[in-house]
């Protein structure tokens, strides 16, 4: 350890998904960072971002699972919010300026799950000033520090289901399982609107993505202490094929030949009737990457990967 004091090791090609449980206080790209230096590795990247004052399960993407990435930013999230009645922030959370106040108004759960019930289904969203979206090149949230407010156009999104979990006084919690580009702090903004009151989430922690599950997050905390007491290969252990971020698709096994092909950047025809995109393996189920069915029985590469050596 004191032999490489004082100098930076060289990054080394790791491979693999980390599903963090991310803290309140950093960004999302913060606490990338952190897990790639106790890593040491040489590329990686994260899925969906967490606001700062947000925490819960941010995956992480190393070396080929970056591939992945972008399959993940289209899935499904489930997020804990609380929301504190009768006030507004700038920002839309607890981390902003409280901006307006009103009255709470007395409802009970059922009043309450009648107002959330028009929030189910397709609805459209106005993305906060307060976002990473960008606007003639300037991310929303600098003008909006800068007091500038812009026009946003509305976005359809679809929200599969939300659940009161309690309702007392000014503390309203919910559980929402929503698509991809859903807005948690204007969706508490919203349902308040509809209660004839205003509200910020107070606090906002993401349960799922896609099919990964809750337990298999890991604390960064944790994450220091496993290097700590034995290096970053320990923590390397940890890591999740890439393919894991995939597991609820459809996969298709080709050959030895028809494998080499594909890995080269060929299509190659295979037996399997169906369309769309799948996982493919070899016939040592050795994952190769994402492919695509055609009508014609054709198996296009789309993203192909490659095994650590």
């Amino acid at each position: 350890m004191s032999s490489n004091s004082g100098r930076r090791r060289k990054a080394e090609l790791v491979n693999g998904l980390l599903l963090l449980n991310k803290p309140a206080g950093i960004t999302s790209n913060r606490a990338l960072q952190k897990i790639k230096r106790l890593l040491n590795a040489r590329k990686a990247g994260h899925t969906g971002s967490l606001d700062p004052a947000a925490t819960g399960m941010l995956p992480l993407c190393f070396g080929e699972a970056t591939k992945v990435c972008a399959y993940l930013l289209n899935a499904d999230k489930t997020y804990r919010v609380t929301a504190r009645l009768g006030e507004a922030t700038d920002t839309g959370d607890a981390d902003g300026q409280v901006i307006e106040t009103a009255p709470v108004p007395v409802l009970d759960d059922h009043g309450w799950r009648k107002i959330i019930a028009g929030f189910v289904g397709d609805i459209e969203q106005v993305p906060p000033m307060y976002s990473a979206l960008k606007k003639d090149g300037k991310r929303l949230y600098e003008l909006a520090r800068q007091g500038i407010t812009v026009e946003r156009q509305a976005r359809k999104l679809r929200i599969h289901d939300i659940q009161l979990l309690e309702a007392r006084g000014s503390r309203l919690v919910l559980r929402v399982h929503c698509s991809k580009g859903t807005y948690i702090r204007t969706l508490v903004e919203d349902i308040a609107k509809a209660a004839g009151t205003l509200a910020h989430a107070a606090s906002l922690h993401r349960e799922q993505v896609g099919d990964f599950s809750a337990a298999d997050m890991l604390d960064l905390p944790t994450a220091v202490a496993t290097v700590d007491a034995d290096g970053p290969q320990a923590l390397r252990e940890r890591l999740m094929p890439p393919d894991a971020a995939l597991a609820s698709w459809p996969d298709v096994a080709i050959d030895s030949l028809a494998a080499g092909k594909f890995s080269g950047g060929q299509s190659v025809p295979v037996a399997n009737a169906g369309l769309g995109l799948v996982r493919v393996y070899d016939d040592q189920k050795i994952f190769l990457g994402v492919g695509e069915l055609s009508t014609t029985g054709k198996l296009a590469p789309k993203r192909i990967f490659h095994a650590a050596p």
